[in-house]
């Protein structure tokens, strides 16, 4: 059963598409107010459990309560409850904003004696004011999300949904909608699936990692980083044979990262845990001959958990 002040819940639930697994026996709560990171590689099952609470997928079995409501029992309530931004925002790029922003409140059901205000409030809080009359395929990228974020909250929902938000975006754009993130986020449960752990480290309250359907962890965002405080990241610039695969042999050796070319040499980023494999890193360029540029030690962050977690126990 749920809990008073419990916003989402999932018991034991589990959802496939024909002989793929996407979601397996999965169980998490969040409470309301929190602000929630929602984590895992590509194909980890993210997408599928926010279709799930939201309601565009049924789930196989076990049960999701949205503010204390069945989802299958009570669909339509449970709905209202929402705000959802989907992965890659679909919009309809012929609308001005404001006739997107009237044809989802038409959709609500927002009714016209509130309208006006419903949509003064969503355009003030996702800052569209100065767009609100241009059409949508002329904005950039950073404007659409913007727009998007103003449908989802245009009803006024208690909880906001939100599924890769920044993806696409530059890195001007992103700390744009980040702020925006973390204002809408004060006044509303917020579940955030990104891959941009910068991003939870700033926003969110609490994370939830899951890796082929299943939870794999659930921790504050504190306790994430006091365990990246025991692990190492080393960043080295090498030109070489048979780099990734050496380095990947190191002993403590938990992931290496190939981050592109510089200057004719190749980046890598060498996570390990509980030493320092820089003297090896140096050994191993003696021997095989390699031309080491760089070579120094970065502060461990929520990717190299991360990479921990996803990586060596699954």
């Amino acid at each position: 059963m749920p809990e008073k002040n419990e916003h989402i819940r999932l018991d034991s639930v589990s959802k496939s598409f024909g002989n793929l697994s996407a979601v397996s026996d999965l169980s998490f709560s969040i409470k309301a107010g929190e602000v929630v990171g929602f984590l895992g590689p590509n194909g980890a099952g993210k997408t599928t459990t926010m279709r799930l609470i939201t309601g565009y997928y049924t789930p196989d079995s076990g049960m999701i309560n949205v503010n204390g409501l069945e989802t299958q029992k009570n669909e339509q309530k449970t709905k209202l409850s929402i705000g959802f931004l989907p992965e890659n925002n679909p919009l309809y790029g012929d609308m001005l904003v404001c006739e997107y922003l009237n044809f989802i409140a038409d959709l609500r059901g927002v009714p016209k004696s509130n309208r006006k205000d419903l949509l003064d409030s969503a355009i003030e809080s996702a800052g569209i004011q100065a767009i609100y009359y241009r059409t949508i395929h002329e904005l950039s990228k950073g404007n659409k999300q913007r727009v998007g974020m103003a449908q989802a909250i245009l009803h006024q929902p208690e909880i906001l949904i939100m599924d890769e938000p920044t993806e696409g975006l530059d890195p001007n754009q992103r700390v744009l909608i980040r702020d925006l993130i973390r204002s809408l986020g004060k006044d509303r449960t917020v579940l955030l699936s990104t891959h941009v752990l910068s991003e939870v480290e700033s926003t969110c309250d609490r994370v939830l990692l899951i890796n082929h359907g299943k939870l794999i962890t659930d921790s504050t965002v504190d306790n994430l980083l006091k365990d990246a405080e025991g692990m190492r990241s080393i960043s080295i610039e090498v030109k070489g044979d048979d780099v990734m695969k050496s380095l990947r042999a190191i002993q403590g050796v938990i992931s290496v990262r190939y981050e592109g070319e510089r200057g004719g040499n190749y980046h890598y980023v060498v996570n390990c845990k509980d030493r320092d494999i820089r003297t090896d890193i140096f050994h191993l360029a003696v021997t095989n001959n390699w031309t080491l540029s760089e070579l120094h030690e970065e502060r461990a962050t929520l990717e190299n958990v991360f990479q921990e977690l996803t990586i060596v126990r699954n």
